[in-house]
């Protein structure tokens, strides 16, 4: 920690136990509203900076931290006159979870090949997967390369055609064929999908291969540094994790480097086989010898909560329906130090996100032209962790889960240089996409298509998890087009390399704060349009999102 981390941690907790012993309010009572040029911007960055202090230790859902950041978002969601929609007539929900932790040099993955057994190294060459459902695992099997691991009939793709995993480790890359559109070559990458294939089929142990490219993008080095952070997932009511699929007993991820003595010999070399994923030819072929994997993790119960508020809306019928701000609350935590600072402030990775939110919800509140549908807002845990306060609230929302009818997202957006432009992300899916059209020209801000669409950014942040549940969204990102002095796309790119789940997303970054109240301005003028509109939103016809995860008519 920095200087006076002991006084902070002191502080810290003496607010968490007032805030425990303290009886809920009863009622919010509205703060007066500033609307004066240049406030809503203060507003946002004044809760930026306490977000983002060293004080809430990088609000890593589970810790104090987060816990004291969950009361500041309740407290000001109260001041601004939104009504408590948690569990039990509060502001939080709780997230029941089991967190999985990786003990020390507790794992193997060993190539036993031609009479001779080669040892890849905890950490160096490879990290076992976290295991939620037995603390020491272990498998010793035959192996077999499945390519990347994709099974998508419409496209006529399957990586397991000829191919044998019953009782056997499946051993793959990342990602999708470069043929893929971007919607399903988001869809086919997830981690969960590739899981859930293998399964299907039989494996008892899955391999996943970095390629030399991932490995540009995201250096081995920083994977292996946080060896030793925890994982989650949603715990069920019999205790048991959900979607950790527990018929693969060992889940590995290897290095780029350790590919060669994995998957070369017989003529291949890795080098070939990552130039054919980029190339859209690669194949599947069983592997010489065995895979002999192991595991050890320490498992164990927590929970985190969600912070829950309400505009209820002006329409006697409408109000009945619901549309979802949201927002992560969590980052990182403390983790290995950089520079001497453990501390990952996450000041754009989601302070920012949730000034921007709170600062929606207050011009929403003070508007005079009040919505008719109701508005919900929530501050999201664990989204660092797989998104599962999101998958939890769209699952178990505190509302009727069929009058969930669209989700307006905010996470990260790379404020750094002035800009002219949002990004929406996904507005191509469904009819919001009018209505933040008219929702830009009214503010006055164009919009950008996303200039990194192989990022797969739809289905890596909160807002899936409301599209996993049949319900429309849209999540919007920052500019692109400069406005004057700096280059908003390279900052994007210079954060995105050196900052990103980094110690250094701080608020020494040159945020710009009328940027996102501009941002804010935007969003709140979608949830009004939203809110407004006749029809609830839908997803175009023949959407692959929609066609996916929309409710069938009965």
């Amino acid at each position: 920690m920095r200087a006076h981390a002991l006084t902070r941690a002191v502080l810290l907790t003496l607010a968490l136990t007032a805030c425990q012993r303290a009886p809920a309010p009863a009622a919010p009572a509205a703060e007066p509203y500033d609307a004066s040029a240049g406030a809503d911007a203060r507003r946002i960055e004044a809760d930026v900076r306490f977000l983002a202090d060293d004080l809430l230790e990088g609000r890593e859902a589970g810790t104090r931290g987060y816990d004291l950041a969950s009361l500041y978002v309740a407290q000001r969601l109260r001041a601004i006159g939104l009504r408590p929609a948690g569990d039990d007539g509060g502001y939080y929900q709780t997230v029941p979870m089991l967190r999985a932790t990786r003990v020390d040099g507790g794992g193997r993955l060993a190539i036993v090949r031609d009479g001779a057994t080669t040892e890849l190294r905890f950490r160096d060459d490879y990290l076992p997967g976290l295991n939620y459902d037995n603390a020491d695992a272990s498998v010793d099997a035959p192996a077999v390369f499945v390519a990347q691991g994709v099974v998508a009939p419409e496209l006529q793709q399957d990586d397991y055609a000829g191919l044998d995993v019953k009782g056997k480790v499946a051993v793959m890359f990342y990602g999708a064929p470069p043929r893929f559109d971007n919607d399903r070559r988001a869809f086919y990458s997830s981690t969960a999908e590739k899981l859930r294939a293998a399964v299907e089929r039989g494996a008892v142990g899955v391999v996943f291969v970095h390629t030399a490219e991932e490995d540009e993008r995201y250096p081995w080095t920083r994977v292996a540094q946080g060896w030793n952070k925890p994982g989650m997932r949603l715990r069920g009511d019999d205790g048991k994790g959900i979607d950790t699929f527990p018929q693969l007993r060992v889940v590995a991820t290897t290095s780029s480097a350790s590919a060669q003595a994995l998957l070369g010999g017989e003529g291949r070399t890795a080098a070939q086989l990552f130039q054919a994923a980029q190339d859209g030819k690669l194949k599947g072929f069983a592997l010489p010898g065995t895979l002999a994997l192991a595991a050890k993790t320490r498992i164990e119960p927590m929970q985190s909560r969600n912070v829950v508020a309400a505009l209820d809306g002006s329409d006697t019928t409408l109000a009945r329906q619901n549309i979802v701000f949201t927002a992560h609350l969590d980052h990182m935590g403390i983790g290995a130090p950089v520079n001497g600072d453990a501390i990952y402030n996450g000041a754009l990775d989601n302070a920012l996100g949730i000034a921007v939110m709170l600062e929606t919800a207050n011009r929403l509140v003070h508007s005079t032209d009040k919505p008719k549908r109701s508005l919900l807002f929530v501050a999201v845990t664990a989204e660092e962790r797989g998104l599962l306060g999101a998958e939890w609230f769209a699952q178990h929302p505190t509302v009727p889960r069929e009058s969930l009818v669209a989700n307006i997202n905010m996470d990260m957006p790379m404020l750094l240089a002035p800009s002219k432009d949002v990004v929406p992300i996904g507005l191509e899916h469904s009819s919001l996409q009018p209505l933040v059209k008219q929702a830009a020209g009214d503010v006055g801000v164009s919009l950008s298509a996303d200039p990194s669409p192989e990022e797969a950014v739809f289905i890596r942040s909160d807002q899936y998890a409301f599209i996993r549940a049949g319900v429309p969204a849209v999540y919007l990102d920052a500019g692109i087009v400069a406005a004057g002095d700096g280059d908003p796309k390279a900052a994007r790119e210079q954060f995105l390399r050196q900052r990103y789940h980094q110690p250094n997303d701080d608020v020494s970054q040159p945020i710009q704060y009328g940027d996102a109240a501009r941002l804010a301005r935007l969003n709140a003028r979608i949830g009004q349009l939203v809110a407004d509109t006749p029809q609830a939103p839908a997803w175009n016809a023949g959407d692959f999102f929609g066609d996916r995860f929309a409710p069938k008519a009965k």
